[in-house]
């Protein structure tokens, strides 16, 4: 997190080297983002709208069209027919094997595409978001061509959950983070760069997805 080279290592082939499938990642991220699609939008039908409860007219006699409730949805004010409703579940299914590959191939893309940055460590005493950022300003100049300026700049994969680093960084609205193991593939594509920390312990949780 300082900049400094640590160290090197060997990019799993079982992880980063798996082969593109764009129609699968767009399935299993289509899929993702209406799993986390909230349907708020709800209209009232004729039985549900206040009033009505009167026959406007008698059916006969008037010279008028027979109606049975001002609440029809042909008048004003009355019932929606085929609006949104609540009920509406708008979720997909995912198979594990589809999303794990799906993850692989959006890894292996990053490892082609030169999107992948390794750090060994992040550690932070107390949340200080001020460290988060001089240890973003570091990393990016130690890797070539790096920049974390523009929105949705980096996603980073802690190998586990450390509040103080959620913490440093949950302002910085161009880096988030998450733990490895919760890592997916929309997640992986949504950010420009992806840093893992603790690249040997990640290859492990990441293999056991590989392996499922």
């Amino acid at each position: 997190m300082d900049g400094k080279k640590a160290g090197t290592t060997e990019l799993p082939p079982d992880i980063f080297a798996v082969k593109w499938r764009p129609d699968l990642v767009h399935q299993v991220t289509t899929a993702i983002q209406a799993n986390l699609r909230q349907n708020r939008a709800h209209t009232k039908d004729r039985a549900e709208v206040s009033g009505g409860g009167k026959k406007p007219w008698k059916q006969k006699g008037t010279g008028q069209a027979r109606v049975g409730s001002s609440r029809s949805p042909l008048w004003r004010h009355g019932g929606i027919t085929f609006g949104p409703r609540t009920e509406r579940d708008y979720g997909e299914k995912v198979n594990k094997k589809m999303r794990a590959q799906a993850l692989l191939s959006a890894l292996s893309r990053k490892a082609q595409d030169g999107e992948l940055i390794f750090v060994d460590k992040f550690e932070f005493g107390i949340p200080k978001a001020a460290e988060a950022k001089k240890s973003m300003v570091a990393i990016a100049n130690a890797v070539t061509g790096a920049k974390f300026k523009h929105n949705k700049a980096a996603l980073i994969a802690l190998s586990a959950y450390e509040p103080n680093t959620i913490k440093s960084f949950q302002n910085m609205g161009n880096v988030a983070t998450e733990e490895t193991r919760n890592l997916n593939a929309l997640e992986v594509l949504r950010y420009k760069y992806l840093i893992i920390e603790n690249p040997e312990q990640a290859y492990g949780i990441l293999g056991g997805k590989a392996h499922k």
